[in-house]
């Protein structure tokens, strides 16, 4: 087994199943709604213009500046995390999401809107780069790819329920009662995660100490401590410099790139969607159909759920028993190669049909090809990364997540104006060209990661880090 657990009956590696997927499934749920409440407003662009007098693409702003908030919150987040525990983060995230949403319900200014969205992205991604530290505290490497395709599915499936929710409030009560739904069931999920949500952090595992010099088993009630995470060694401040460093470790830079740009891709599928489909000179949709076609995007993202999560640990599985047991993390890049062909296919299949008015089925088909691409390729990378840099998961995956974020929005940001200078067609074209020119990059992966890694190795935190030799153990 991959770490080698301690014999503490506490240590989260020797959790019995039930107690691992109560804790990591409760999270899941909580990156389920933040990207539920991050996505909203995608088909609630026209009726936001209209209620504060603004232009679509000033609306949009309020989608584009959430998952913006969504990836770069995580500077903030992520070292404040490794001292203080994974437990009181998620729980006060929790809570300042239903308050946020609570905010928008009763805004009455497009800019106390756009408050309210901005700061429900950072909310939300208290849910989003700090869950990959979750699946190595709670799975062996082995179990990683199909854990993390669960965090990925949930993640991608709220880009595309949210939207579906959000869609039948707006046609019968306004988009302010979606706002209300996000806050109720946040709310309830919260009351849950006091009693599921265990504290994952485990700090200085010895593998080597006896059983007998270890205590009890929790009990329930020690299990709902807030403070049983809290590491006194842990420097956030510390923390934040790695993560700065670890952006410019190249495996970071360009999975954080591509995934953005697939995710970019996707929102603006969503936007565009909420434009055209219900012009009288396309489909003539009302606002409850385009929550409707949501639907294809979530099968896209079901269908993912094997080829980028069970597939990958079978690859790696393969690969490492054909290389006398040495696992190697770009094993898992191998299974890249269908999202990154499958995904952007799907945005030109939609935008393709879209601009000749075809029947709707076939840009449905397109979104369902983007959705898949998207969830998919987001687990793979992030689990690449994840078994690249396992000591500074948090790190790594909050750096990934800001340069995700960053590049979504600026595709996004202005996508009406580019749409209208450029044409669908071509806007959506030059969309693709991006996520297949940072695609590629991630090929180069395949074939000189682990020469980049041995590289990385020399600056930045991995040079304080006997990772080699004991993954896992890192200087202070």
């Amino acid at each position: 087994m991959s770490p080698q657990p301690s014999l503490d009956p506490n240590d989260p590696l020797n959790w019995s199943t039930w107690q691992k997927y109560s804790t990591y499934l409760t999270i899941c749920c909580f990156s389920f709604l933040a990207t539920c409440s991050a996505s909203k407003f995608t088909v609630a662009i026209l009726p936001l213009a209209k209620e504060f007098n603004v232009t679509p693409t000033r609306a949009g702003q309020q989608v584009c500046f959430n998952v913006l908030l969504l990836g770069l919150g995580n500077i903030f987040w992520a070292p404040i995390m490794r001292r203080v525990g994974k437990r009181p983060i998620y729980l006060t995230a929790m809570a300042l999401l239903v308050g946020t949403n609570v905010w928008s319900r009763y805004a009455g200014r497009f800019n106390s809107l756009l408050a309210s969205s901005m700061l429900s992205g950072f909310a939300s991604s208290a849910a989003d780069a700090t869950v990959p530290a979750v699946v190595a505290d709670l799975f062996f490497v082995q179990q990683r790819g199909a854990a993390m395709m669960l965090f990925s599915a949930a993640m991608s499936g709220g880009f595309f329920i949210g939207p579906l929710i959000s869609a039948f409030c707006v046609q019968h009560s306004g988009w302010r009662l979606s706002c209300t739904v996000i806050a109720s069931l946040v709310g309830f999920l919260w009351v849950v995660s006091i009693f599921t949500l265990r504290e994952t952090s485990y700090h200085d595992r010895n593998v080597y100490a006896p059983a007998t010099s270890y205590g009890e088993t929790k009990t329930f009630r020690q299990n709902l401590s807030i403070t049983s995470g809290y590491n006194g060694d842990g420097c956030a401040i510390k923390s934040t410099g790695n993560l700065i460093s670890i952006l410019t470790y190249p495996g970071t830079l360009c999975s954080g790139l591509a995934v953005g740009a697939f995710i970019g891709g996707s929102v603006a599928v969503q936007l565009a969607s909420a434009q055209f489909f219900i012009l009288p000179s396309y489909y003539s949709w009302q606002t409850r159909s385009l929550g409707l076609l949501s639907i294809a995007g979530f099968i896209g993202c079901a269908i993912a759920l094997f080829f980028g999560g069970y597939l990958i640990d079978i690859i790696s599985n393969r690969f490492t028993t054909s290389h006398e047991g040495r696992r190697e993390p770009e094993y898992r890049l191998w299974a890249i190669i269908i999202p990154l062909i499958v995904g952007p296919m799907g945005i030109i299949l939609f935008s393709l049909t879209l601009a000749d008015h075809k029947p709707w089925i076939a840009p449905a088909v397109g979104y369902a090809m983007q959705g898949f691409g998207l969830t998919a390729a987001s687990n793979i990378l992030y689990t690449y990364i994840l078994d690249s840099y396992l000591p500074f998961a948090s790190e790594v995956a909050a750096a990934a997540s800001i340069l995700r974020g960053t590049i979504a929005t600026l595709l996004t940001l202005w996508l009406y104006p580019w749409i209208k200078a450029a044409g669908l067609k071509q806007a959506f074209g030059q969309i693709v060209g991006i996520q297949y020119f940072l695609g590629l990059w991630v090929i180069l992966f395949l074939f000189w990661g682990k020469r980049i890694r041995l590289m990385t190795a020399r600056y930045g935190p991995m040079s304080r880090c006997r990772y080699a030799r004991q993954p896992g153990i890192c200087d202070s």
